[in-house]
């Protein structure tokens, strides 16, 4: 279905007289819907301060959420990066100085694709730290996220480890103005059993978050996953989302060493109604990339309608003055990340598709194109057993599709 979405709107697009414009503010206005749902938190303010020995992060939430923090490095810069997925953004500053002791600043962008608030601690290198994570309720209504980090000699730099629950924490003594004084620390709701309404995974002895789990989930992508693992990519993360009477989904980011711009996600849909199939989509991508243009475009692809409109004149001038230079930059760039390293994308595409090899050589074909300053991007169904998409619009990315029909519904 979402193939022939696709290439329905490519067909679209492709008309004579039909305008790019049009086009591209039909996808925005898609896209800036989900940044904007009523339903997703509202990532307000944050703030770095130093407390005692500790550097906190503290984030202000219109509601109670649990984003993901992870650590990686890349081009040999170690990063601790916390997501909002999904969530809206209020006034956030671009850029927070750093503590001088391991953060040495604080970057916010909206994450690509799907939106959603990244902020991203740029820390000092070998510098070793453990970090601890926390909801704290505040006034009005409002969450408070607590990141806090600590210098700790016996943790692996960059690979951080995580401060079991049990240690003591420390608390900010000066919070952000017009708050209430904090109440205690909210744990974290446990996952719901059959008898609350969620979905019960499989019982195995398997760890979660692994490549066992992985092809224990996801059979179909057996011979992908065991090539990725063979590869040298790793689990950095894994979540579990829903709460009763929905479907207990999951996901992971994985990560290799040396491909440090390139990151794979995955994420697992179980069927909870009969007859339908369990989804698994597992992505290459190449929005790892880092420098002024990628930041800037993440900025400008959280604006509101209101602040467009009060930059620009007509929505078009928007895209064809503000975004479209930028996308074709990002075009160039990620071309080339694709092209460096054509053999991870070659080896991932004939991995997943083993019966139809030409599906890497026709990517590649695409991804080789020249950039037309003129239309600087487009999406592609390459397959339809398993659907393929190769997305050529900002950050170039395989996203494979597939459908588990074996044991849908009622797991």
């Amino acid at each position: 279905m979402e193939g022939n979405g696709i290439t329905g709107l490519q067909t679209w697009a492709a008309k004579p007289g039909r305008s790019l414009a049009w086009l591209l503010l039909l996808l925005f206005c898609l896209s800036h819907h989900a940044w904007g749902a009523g339903g997703a938190v509202e990532v307000r303010r944050l703030g770095l301060s130093k407390v005692a020995d500790d550097t906190l992060l503290t984030v202000i939430l219109d509601r109670a959420a649990t984003p993901r923090v992870s650590s990686r490095e890349v081009s040999g810069k170690p990063q601790l990066v916390v997501d909002f997925p999904g969530a809206r953004a209020g006034l956030l500053p671009r850029h927070l100085e750093g503590d001088a002791l391991l953060v040495q600043q604080v970057l916010t962008e909206t994450a690509a694709p799907g939106g959603g608030v990244r902020i991203i601690l740029d820390l000092f290198p070998e510098k070793p730290f453990t970090y601890w994570k926390m909801n704290r309720p505040g006034a009005g209504g409002q969450t408070l996220f607590i990141l806090g980090l600590k210098s700790d000699s016996k943790a692996r730099p960059v690979q951080a480890r995580v401060v079991p629950a049990t240690e003591p924490q420390p608390v900010p003594t000066a919070p952000p103005r017009g708050e209430s004084q904090e109440r205690e620390a909210m744990p974290d709701p446990s996952p719901p059993g059959e008898d609350e309404g969620g979905y019960r995974e499989p019982r195995g002895n398997v760890a979660p978050g692994s490549f066992a789990e992985l092809r224990r989930l996801m059979p179909k992508a057996a011979q992908l996953l065991q090539g990725l693992e063979t590869e040298g990519w790793a689990v950095s993360e894994s979540n579990r989302y829903d709460r009763p009477g929905k479907r207990f989904s999951r996901d992971f980011i994985l990560n290799n060493r040396k491909y440090p711009e390139l990151v794979l996600k995955i994420a697992y849909l179980p069927a909870n109604v009969p007859n339908t199939p369990n989804i698994s989509i597992i992505m290459l991508s190449t929005e790892n990339v880092t420098g002024e243009t990628a930041t800037e475009y993440r900025g400008l692809r959280q604006w509101s309608f209101a602040k467009i409109k009060g930059k620009y004149e007509d929505i078009g001038d928007f895209f064809d003055d503000a975004l479209k230079p930028l996308r074709v930059k990002l075009r160039e760039q990620t071309k080339s990340v694709a092209l460096r390293d054509a053999a991870v994308f070659q080896n991932f595409l004939k991995l997943a598709c083993p019966a139809n090899p030409q599906v890497a050589d026709q990517v590649m074909k695409h991804v080789q194109a020249k950039v037309s300053p003129r239309f600087e991007g487009v999406q592609f169904t390459v397959s339809e057993n398993p659907l393929v998409i190769l997305n050529l619009v900002d950050f170039l990315f395989v996203k494979v599709y597939y459908l588990d029909t074996s044991s849908g519904g009622g797991q």
